[in-house]
C-alpha cells in the first residue's frame, strides 16, 4: 500500500510540474549495486518541516540537484502525519522553502524572497508579502496577527563604503576585524523585524527590533529563525544576539537572549544583570581561566546563548547555553529561565554531553524532549523538572532535529545514519527505550537505496595510551568477504570537537567509500563529545598529543586484529581539523600510510592564527598569539608542533583540497602544503575551488571532488 501511495504522489507531482519544473526527483538507474558520486548527488535531501496545528498533516521540503545544470531546486510537499497521501505543491522552477502553517490550515513558505501561501490541495497560491527587501526567514505569532521577519541590511562597520563617484571600484577599505566571515565580506547584517498581518492577509514591511543598532541577529553564518521565538500570548519575542563589533566580535562568543515587548517597544537582556560590566581582556590571549560554574558566569552567561523556546504556558524560556566566552565547543547545557522572577535552572547537568536540539513537552512524563550525543550516537531523551533524564531511543543512528506534533502526544523528527540519508519519523515517547515507538513517514530515496548493495557497520572499543577506552566505528564494503584483504582508510574528524556519530554527509560519506571497496576506521578520539567533558576538553591546547596517539592506536589495532585490514594499503583522510591531522600525521606516521588526503586543513598554525576570521577560536585552541613572549606551555607546544615544521619528514603522496572562499581556514594553508610537498619531490595534487567555501556545495564541484578523491585513493591503495 505504501509503495502505491508513494508512486501516486510522484505521478501527481510530475503532472503538476511538467511545464515548469526543470529539476525534480531523479530516477537514476544504477549498475552492479554500487554507490557512485552520481547516485549520491541524485538523492533528494529533506530540509525544513512543520506539523499542522491539529497534528494531522506535515509540510516539508526536499532539495533536488542537477549535475548538468549545476544547481538545486527546493520543492514543497505535504502529507498526512502517518506518511500517507504525499503530494507535491511546487509547480514552478522557483525554490520553495521554510514551510509553516496558518491558523486556518493553509501552508506558508518562502519563494523569491517573499512569503507565499497555498492551500493543501495546491489551490489559492499567492504572495502575502511584497517587501522591497528579501525576507530570509519568518515566524508567525501564535494568534496570527503578526509575523517575525529576518532581513539583511547594508552594514559598514568594518569596511568603509566606497565614494559615490567610484561606483565601479572593487577595492575595500578595511578599518577593523570582522570584515570577512565564513565565505563573504561583511557588508550586510541580518536584523529581525516584527510585521503586522492585515485584514486582507497581506504582511507589511515591519519594524526593526534592532533599529539603529550595528549588530546581527540571528548569528552568522548559520543562524536562522530557530534563534527567535514568540511567547504564547503573541506579545513578546525572544531573540539571540551578540552585541559586539570589530575586534570585540572577533574574540568573543558571548551572545545573549533578549526579550522584546511588541506593545511597549522595549528590550531587555535576560542573560546579563543590570550592573554587569564586561571584563577587560587581552585580544591575543586565551580566556580559559573562566570557571564553568562560578556565580558570575551563572548569573551573566559569558558564552554562547542561543535558540530560545517559550514554554507552552508562557512562564518560562529555555535555551542552549555555554558557560565560557571564546569556547565555541563548550558543553551546550539547557537553561530554563523563569520570567516572573528571573531565576534560572540548568536541568541537564547529569548529562555530561551536549543538548543539540529540544522542544517543550505537553505530557506529564517530561517537560522537554531533547537530542544529545552519547557514545557516538545522537538519541532522544526526556527531561523532567527534577532534572531526571530518561533515554527514549537507543540505536546506531542520529536524530538530527525534532518538533512536537500539533496533537501534543507525538514528536516529528529527522533521522539519518551511515547507511541511510535523512527521512522523517513520528516518535511516540514511552517511559523508556523499550516503550518508545517510531514510525518512518518518508522514504525519499527508497528508489535509489533499493538498487544499492548494503554496507555493514560495527563498533570496536580499544585502550588508549593514557589508559582510557576509545570507541571506533568500522564500516565494511558491500558483499564483504572476511577472508579477503581490503584497502583501509583512517578517517580523521574535524571540529576539532565534532562527534563521530552516525552522520550522513554528501562529501565524507562512509557508504560511498565502502561501496568503492574500502574499509573505514573512524575513531572517536579524545576531543569529541559523547564520552564526558574531560574526554572532550582534553584536545584544547594539545592538538598534536593524545588525539594523534588515538588515531595511530585505532589504525594499529585495526591492522593487528582485523584480519581483513591490509596493513600494506592504508590511507588517512580528513577535513578541517581532520585535514590538519592528516598534515601532522604525514610527518609522524612512521610509514604506516601509503597516501593522504587533506581537505581545508590547517597547515601553518602561526599563519592560521591571524588568517582566520574568528580569533576566539585561535585564542582558545592555541592559548596565545605566536608573537607573545610570555606564551603558555600549551601555546609553545602548539606552534612548535605545527605540521609545516615537519615537512622534512614527509615521504608519502598527498592530495590537498581547498576552497578559495574558505575564510575559516584560508586557501593559503592548502596551497602551502601542496607547494611544500612538490618542492620536496613528493607526489602531490592540489584540487582548488575558487568558488567554494569550507564545504563543496555546487553539484559539478561535488562530482569532481568525489572523482578526484577516489582516483587518488585507487592510484595508491589498489595497485
Amino acid at each position: 500500500m505504501r509503495t502505491f501511495i508513494f508512486a501516486a504522489a510522484m505521478m501527481l507531482c510530475g503532472t503538476m510540474q511538467a511545464q515548469d519544473v526543470k529539476i525534480g526527483k531523479n530516477n537514476i538507474t544504477l549498475a552492479n549495486g554500487q554507490m557512485t558520486p552520481e547516485a549520491l548527488w541524485a538523492m533528494g535531501r529533506i530540509g525544513g518541516y512543520a506539523p499542522s496545528p491539529d497534528g494531522k498533516q506535515i509540510a516539508y521540503t526536499v532539495a533536488y540537484y542537477s549535475v548538468k545544470e549545476n544547481k538545486s531546486h527546493h520543492m514543497l510537499y505535504v502529507m498526512n502525519s502517518d506518511g500517507t497521501s504525499q503530494r507535491c505543491l511546487t509547480t514552478s522552477d522557483k525554490n520553495e522553502t521554510d514551510p509553516a502553517w496558518t491558523r486556518d490550515g493553509r501552508i506558508t513558505f518562502l519563494c523569491d524572497g517573499q512569503i507565499w501561501v497555498v492551500n493543501t490541495d495546491g489551490t489559492g497560491r499567492k504572495a502575502i508579502s511584497h517587501d522591497a527587501t528579501d525576507i530570509e526567514g519568518y515566524k508567525f505569532s501564535p494568534d496570527g496577527s503578526k509575523v517575525l521577519l529576518i532581513k539583511s541590511l547594508p552594514y559598514h562597520g568594518s569596511i568603509q563604503k566606497n565614494p559615490d563617484d567610484l561606483p565601479k571600484a572593487t577595492g575595500r577599505l578595511v578599518t577593523d576585524l570582522n570584515y570577512r566571515h565564513w565565505d563573504h565580506y561583511v557588508e550586510s547584517i541580518q536584523h529581525p523585524f516584527v510585521a503586522t498581518v492585515g485584514a486582507d492577509g497581506n504582511i507589511d514591511s515591519g519594524k526593526d527590533l534592532l533599529d539603529g543598532e550595528p549588530y546581527e541577529a540571528p548569528l552568522a553564518p548559520f543562524g536562522g529563525i530557530e534563534q527567535m521565538d514568540w511567547s504564547p500570548d503573541s506579545r513578546y519575542i525572544a531573540y539571540t544576539c551578540r552585541k559586539k563589533e570589530g575586534v570585540a566580535y572577533a574574540i568573543s562568543t558571548d551572545s545573549d537572549i533578549f526579550l522584546y515587548d511588541t506593545q511597549e517597544g522595549t528590550t531587555r537582556n535576560l542573560c546579563k544583570s543590570a550592573d554587569y560590566k564586561a571584563p577587560a581582556v587581552d585580544a591575543t590571549k586565551t580566556m580559559k581561566n573562566q570557571s564553568v560554574n562560578s556565580a558570575e558566569n551563572l548569573r551573566n552567561h559569558p558564552g554562547y546563548d542561543t535558540n530560545p523556546r517559550f514554554s507552552p504556558d508562557g512562564k518560562h524560556i529555555a535555551w542552549l547555553s555555554m558557560a565560557r566566552d571564546g569556547y565555541e565547543s563548550d558543553r551546550n547545557r539547557l537553561c530554563i529561565h523563569t520570567l516572573a522572577d528571573g531565576s534560572e535552572r540548568f536541568l541537564t547537568e547529569s548529562f555530561d554531553s551536549n543538548v543539540d536540539d529540544f522542544c517543550w513537552s505537553d505530557t506529564k512524563d517530561a517537560i522537554i524532549y531533547f537530542i544529545g550525543v552519547w557514545h557516538a550516537t545522537e538519541n532522544l531523551y526526556a527531561l523532567t523538572w527534577k532534572g531526571e533524564i530518561k533515554q527514549l531511543t537507543d540505536e546506531w543512528a542520529d536524530w538530527g532535529s525534532l518538533q512536537m506534533l500539533g496533537d501534543g502526544k507525538h514528536i516529528v523528527a529527522e533521522q539519518h545514519s551511515y547507511r541511510l540519508p535523512a527521512d522523517l519519523y513520528i516518535v511516540t515517547p514511552g517511559k523508556d527505550v523499550k516503550k518508545t515507538k517510531k514510525q518512518q513517514i518518508t522514504r525519499e530515496n527508497e528508489h535509489i537505496l533499493n538498487q544499492l548493495a548494503d554496507i555493514t557497520v560495527q563498533q570496536r572499543w580499544v585502550s588508549t595510551t593514557d589508559g582510557g577506552r576509545m570507541l571506533y566505528w568500522i564500516i565494511l564494503p558491500p558483499n564483504f568477504d572476511e577472508t579477503k584483504k581490503y584497502p583501509t582508510l583512517l578517517f580523521c574528524e574535524g571540529g576539532p570537537q565534532s562527534p563521530v556519530s552516525q552522520f550522513w554527509s554528501y562529501r565524507w560519506n562512509f557508504r560511498i567509500m565502502a561501496s568503492q571497496g574500502y574499509v573505514i576506521i573512524a575513531p572517536n578520539r579524545h576531543g569529541l563529545p559523547g564520552f564526558g567533558s574531560e574526554w572532550c576538553e582534553e584536545i584544547s591546547g594539545d592538538w598534536t598529543g593524545q588525539c594523534m596517539s588515538d588515531y595511530l592506536t585505532a589504525i594499529d589495532d585495526a591492522a593487528a586484529n582485523l584480519p581483513y585490514v591490509d596493513r600494506d594499503r592504508l590511507g588517512a583522510v580528513g577535513a578541517s581539523f581532520g585535514g590538519f591531522s592528516v598534515y601532522y600525521l604525514a610527518g609522524h606516521h612512521d610509514k604506516r600510510f601509503k597516501c593522504f588526503i587533506a581537505h581545508d586543513g590547517a597547515f601553518n598554525l602561526e599563519s592560521m592564527y591571524t588568517d582566520t576570521e574568528e580569533v576566539w577560536f585561535s585564542n582558545w585552541e592555541y592559548d596565545d598569539a605566536y608573537w607573545n613572549k610570555d606564551q603558555t606551555v600549551n601555546a609553545r607546544r602548539t606552534y612548535d608542533n605545527s605540521p609545516h615544521r615537519f615537512v622534512d619528514k614527509w615521504d608519502t603522496p598527498i592530495l590537498c583540497i581547498h576552497g578559495e572562499k574558505d575564510y575559516r581556514i584560508n586557501a593559503n594553508q592548502g596551497m602551502g602544503a601542496f607547494n611544500a610537498a612538490r618542492l620536496r619531490g613528493i607526489e602531490a595534487q592540489l584540487l582548488i575551488f575558487p568558488d567554494e567555501n569550507h564545504w563543496v556545495l555546487k553539484p559539478q564541484n561535488g562530482i569532481l571532488w568525489q572523482r578526484t578523491y577516489f582516483n587518488w585513493l585507487d592510484r595508491w591503495l589498489k595497485k
